[in-house]
């Protein structure tokens, strides 16, 4: 190889960038999880099918920013180390562009020295701006600028008043996304089929799990329904669902209720070993499901867990 073709190579960081995130992502199935979907994956940092796969086509250099980098080291749980560097090739990626500065080598910004070792306490470090004394001056007057706008907005909306109470309130109060049941109903495929089916089979009624809300669904859901005494229209709802679904923690002896949960948390993003039996695994992806969506991470499958990750699924698919 010659040294021209090396020297290609190392100009070209968009493309190794592009094969570190694509290594992560084939490296993610491992101790007994399973390697998450594109589209799930994609759902989850909040971007398209089509871009995600950009970023991850070693054939194309890949302009993943940085909160993508993160993210997807997190999801993936790629190894610690591969963080700094990742961060540097981002950064490296993003300087290419004519008029734009190149960022500092792996390990190091200008002015202050980042460890380039293994540990997960460096991943901040990892992406540090560049902190330059040329930077400060319009850092100054952006501060400057920051302080001027703020007194004169304080001035305008004095802090009383119940209309300032809730401007103020603090993102975590807020609820989190997902507050409503989805309707599932005949002619639905895929997630909410199966969902329902495997609910279905936890409360004793034999149907087939086939992903196909047919006929014979739709029938044990009028018998469910009746059962407890709503109408049996053969639609699962914001009526039926509550009643439908199964707390799932250690004490779950349901496998059905456990494979729906585990199934639901795979294509939401949170890679997830199906096994129909509550596991250490299992508890650790309700956990990291459950803190994303602003939920008490508490490892138990409850109601507002099991919203949740029904309207984390994909769009409504029908035949």
């Amino acid at each position: 190889m010659t040294d021209n073709t090396v020297a290609g190579r190392e100009e070209q960081p968009g493309r190794a960038l592009a094969g570190l995130l694509r290594h992560w992502w084939e490296s993610s199935a491992r101790d007994g999880r399973e390697k998450p979907t594109q589209q799930s994956l994609a759902k989850r940092l909040g971007v398209d099918q089509t871009t995600l796969s950009r970023y991850l086509n070693p054939a194309h250099a890949s302009n993943a920013p940085r909160r993508i980098v993160e993210q997807l080291h997190s999801a993936l749980r790629a190894p610690a180390e591969d963080l700094v560097r990742a961060c540097a090739l981002a950064d490296a990626a993003a300087g290419s562009s004519p008029g734009r500065k190149r960022p500092a080598p792996v390990g190091q910004v200008t002015g202050t020295s980042v460890p380039a070792g293994p540990a997960d306490g460096h991943k901040a470090a990892a992406c540090w701006r560049d902190r330059s004394p040329a930077a400060f001056p319009t850092l100054a007057v952006a501060s400057f600028l920051l302080l001027v706008l703020g007194s004169f907005a304080w001035w305008l909306v004095p802090p009383t008043g119940q209309s300032n109470a809730k401007a103020t309130a603090n993102v975590s109060d807020r609820p989190s996304e997902g507050t409503d049941w989805p309707l599932a109903r005949k002619g639905n495929v895929l997630w909410k089929a199966r969902t329902v089916q495997l609910l279905l089979r936890a409360d004793g009624y034999d149907v087939k799990v086939d992903a196909d809300y047919g006929p014979a669904t739709a029938e044990a859901v009028k018998k469910f329904q009746a059962a407890h005494g709503l109408t049996p229209d053969g639609k699962v709802g914001k009526d039926t669902w509550p009643l439908l679904i199964v707390t799932v923690d250690s004490r779950t002896t349901k496998p059905d209720a456990i494979t729906a949960v585990q199934y639901l948390l795979h294509h939401a993003g949170v890679p997830t070993d199906s096994t129909g039996t509550y596991t250490l695994s299992t508890m650790r992806s309700l956990k990291e499901f459950q803190g994303s969506r602003n939920l008490p991470v508490t490892g138990v499958g409850d109601e507002g867990t099991w919203r949740a990750l029904l309207n984390a699924q994909g769009p409504d698919q029908h035949k």
